[in-house]
């Protein structure tokens, strides 16, 4: 392509460029040779500008600087430069940091040099090629700003080395440089400290070229099991007349639930996000993931379409003659925002999901999109779910269009080698569940409710009722948490939860998740209050009527977040009472309704309980499903007791023996919690044996279960709690004490099986002898 520049805009005078300014890069190919002191251009070569002349530039480019020329402004974009005035001539660099700088001029040296080991099949070729595309890897994350200062040293310190490697085994100058990596200058360096510097760096050198260049390096655990879906949403079409919430999730088709959290956008009638922040910006990584859910049958990318307005879709002009009678005085009507179901898009992902087919994060994918009509939500996902190949007639060409990847690590992995991916804010959305292995410093407390359904009687009315359910989170004064309900990633947090609303459905399937995410402190004297409403078709509201009828609850429900015993609230279905409000006798502020029971199988049957204005509806019925995810709460009595040993001293004994009967699963989901409390009892009893002996056998039991097959993964974790969490500086002493006897006692009948688990466990129980015995020293 030609494109002829005006040359009739140069004048007479030429001016030296800026010296922020003296740096570009070419956008685009330049070639019109035939032309006099015009040089040639090509996409992604860098310039050095010298002059510039109304619409031209006068300089050099990167690979033949004694070729000067002039070139047009429009082919270049500046980059903010500076002088580096140092050395004997001045040189034009970007303005970036000196290790950057370093990279670029060693990627373009050893590029050439590359070439030529590839026509004289050199044997190092290889080796050079690995090291370039590494570098290259480590300048992407120097650029893209993500790392901390303390991983920043760590990559500029790897890369240096990768640097004076390479250099050596192509047989160039070696750069010495200091402890952190940075380059001497001789000029300001002493003799002495040059050789020093210079010796320990060719030491170094020639112990890394020593070692074989194949030898594998093994992954971080998180990176072996726990894995990354990147989602970026590219498009959604489909006819609106209103706003809407699209929430993603990964759903599971053979199980029919989703197994992870939403991520939530905002998008506008007009076909744009609403959120300033997600505009371009819809990405969102699915995390936690681990090989069970790569191994699932069938994994679904759904997104549930909800429609924010009135009860029905109508047109403003017909609302406006509708209400053209209306006074003058009074001000306009206000149609009230509800939570309308509006649709389902999906995609069958398992291939994808499972590694058999590649995922790009480029190529596009349609998620077919098929209107609720008079079905609900999840009615409608089972509909494109059996019918697998929607057509166009189904669709209509709507849907929503996005791009995926499939990335091996967590989320700080993740973001260390994709910066190019996750480059600045992107969404997280979390599996509802624990990722395969749970590391100290994974802190969590979230309960994720379903609100599944309920039937409501109609009373009065002959037509079934507009059931609108909201969730708060009160505590025991009756007081709602502020900022405790997420509705998934990329959203702020909330005050409360509205349910979608079905349209004159007396037995609504709201089938709808969210998280609930309260302070650990607050867990234990919280509750969930649900209160059910009834919408109109149209609410208008005005100054004065702030209470209208419609917006009253007609029904309130509730449950405690923890048990009586201190537990918490069960993974499971719960069928909550319905307790009907008399609002001539109701008290918002009144929480005497925590003294009613909250559940079915609480009631006692033939009794109606009531209070203040609420009685018992035994033809209501409301039900909800609880999912806790939780490094700090159990839902395990015998577990709970040991936990909070220190409350309950009298039946410490009780606990240990308990513990060697809990679920495997859920001890190494609180590993660190447990084994802090085993090494508390330890010390806090220094002056007595008393629980030594149990203590000793709880630590076997809990050093069998990583060691087996099936918790075997938790093993590093383990070996990180010895290494960074231990902190027991006297348990050596016990430990060695309640050993010795073991082994003195080794012909007991009675005491074999139990050296034999001891003999099994020794390494560990030495690695916890030998470190507290270091901790005591130190």
């Amino acid at each position: 392509m030609t494109i002829f520049i005006n040359v009739n805009k140069m004048s007479t005078l030429w001016t030296p460029a800026k010296e922020k300014d003296r740096y570009g890069i070419a956008i685009h190919n330049y070639q019109q040779e035939e032309e006099p002191w015009r040089i040639k251009l090509t996409v992604g070569e860098c310039v050095h500008i010298l002059e510039e002349n109304g619409d031209w530039y006068f300089g050099f480019t990167a690979k033949n600087r004694g070729l000067r020329g002039i070139f047009p402004k429009c082919y270049v974009k500046i980059m903010e430069s500076i002088v580096d005035k140092s050395g004997p001539t001045e040189v034009t660099v970007l303005k970036q940091p000196h290790i950057v700088q370093e990279l670029t001029s060693v990627l373009r040296e050893w590029g050439t040099i590359w070439k030529h080991l590839y026509i004289t099949h050199n044997e190092n070729f290889k080796k050079i090629e690995h090291s370039m595309y590494e570098l290259m890897k480590n300048r992407s994350q120097i650029l893209s700003g993500t790392l901390p200062v303390d991983e920043l040293k760590q990559v500029k310190i790897l890369v240096t080395a990768k640097i004076d490697m390479g250099n050596k085994l192509l047989g160039l100058d070696m750069v010495v440089r200091d402890e952190h990596g940075n380059i001497l200058n001789p000029e300001q360096t002493s003799t002495i400290q040059l050789y020093k510097h210079h010796e320990k760096a060719s030491e170094r050198i020639r112990k890394a070229n020593s070692e074989p260049m194949n030898k594998k390096v093994p992954r971080p655990l998180s990176q072996q099991l726990t894995h990354t879906l990147f989602v970026s949403m590219r498009n959604f079409v489909c006819k609106m007349a209103d706003d809407a919430e699209l929430l993603m999730t990964l759903y599971d088709g053979k199980e029919n639930r989703a197994f992870t959290e939403s991520y939530v956008v905002r998008w506008s009638r007009e076909g744009l996000a609403r959120e300033i922040d997600q505009m371009h910006n819809l990405r969102v990584l699915f995390t936690d993931l681990g090989s069970r859910d790569l191994g699932r049958e069938r994994v679904y990318l759904v997104c549930y379409v909800v429609r924010l307005g009135g009860m029905e879709v109508k047109e403003p002009d017909k609302d406006n003659k509708k209400h053209s009678r209306q006074s003058v005085s009074k001000p306009p009507p206000v149609i009230e925002v509800l939570r309308r179901p509006y649709g389902v898009a999906a995609m069958d992902i398992t291939l994808f999901v499972a590694g058999k087919m590649e995922t790009d994060e480029d190529k596009h994918h349609f998620l077919p999109f098929l209107p609720c009509e008079k079905d609900n939500l999840e009615g409608t996902l089972k509909r494109i779910l059996a019918n697998k190949e929607l057509t166009q007639r189904d669709h209509k060409g709507q849907g929503l269009y996005c791009s995926f990847k499939m990335l091996h690590g967590d989320i700080k992995q993740v973001r260390e080698e994709n910066p190019h991916l996750v480059l600045g804010q992107v969404a997280t959305a979390r599996k509802m569940g624990f990722p395969e292995v749970i590391l100290p410093d994974n802190v969590r407390n979230d309960l994720y409710l379903t609100l599944v359904n309920g039937e409501f009687s109609k009373g009065s009315k002959s037509t079934d009722k507009n059931v609108e359910v909201t969730v708060r989170v009160c505590s025991e004064k009756g007081q709602a948490l502020q900022g405790v309900i997420m509705l998934g990633g990329g959203v702020q947090s909330q005050n409360e939860y509205r349910s979608v609303i079905y349209y004159h459905e007396d037995k609504p399937r709201w089938s709808e998740t969210f998280k609930i995410a309260v302070p650990i402190e607050d867990f234990k004297g919280c509750h969930l209050r649900f209160t059910f409403k009834t919408q109109l078709l149209l609410v208008f509201r005005s100054s004065n009527e702030t209470k209208d009828k419609n917006e009253k609850p007609f029904a309130l429900s509730y449950v405690r977040l923890m048990q009586e015993d201190g537990t918490t609230l069960r993974d499971t279905q719960h069928d909550l009472l319905v307790y009907k409000v008399d609002h001539k006798k109701f008290d918002a502020n009144d929480v005497g309704y925590l003294n009613l029971p909250s559940k079915r199988s609480e009631l006692i049957e033939g009794s109606k309980p009531s209070h203040g204005g609420l009685i018992l509806t035994n033809k209501d019925s409301f039900t909800i499903h609880t999912n806790v995810c939780s490094t700090k709460l159990t839902q395990n009595v015998d577990l709970l007791g040991l936990l909070n040993w220190t409350s309950q001293p009298d039946t410490l004994a009780d606990s240990l023996n308990a513990l060697m009967k809990v679920d495997g699963e859920e001890v190494v989901k609180f590993l660190q919690d447990v084994l802090d409390a085993l090494f508390n009892i330890l010390m806090q009893n220094s002056d007595s044996d008393v629980y030594d002996n149990m203590v000793f056998e709880c630590l076997l039991y809990i050093i069998g279960l990583v060691s087996d097959r099936k918790y075997q993964h938790f093993q590093p974790v383990l070996d990180l709690y010895i290494q960074e969490s231990f902190s027991a500086t006297l348990a050596y002493n016990k430990l060695i004490v309640v050993l010795k006897h073991h082994v003195d006692n080794a012909n007991s009948s009675e005491d074999k099986d139990l050296l034999l688990k001891t003999m099994k466990s020794l390494q560990y129980i030495m690695r916890f002898i030998v470190r507290s015995r270091i901790l005591f020293s130190e």
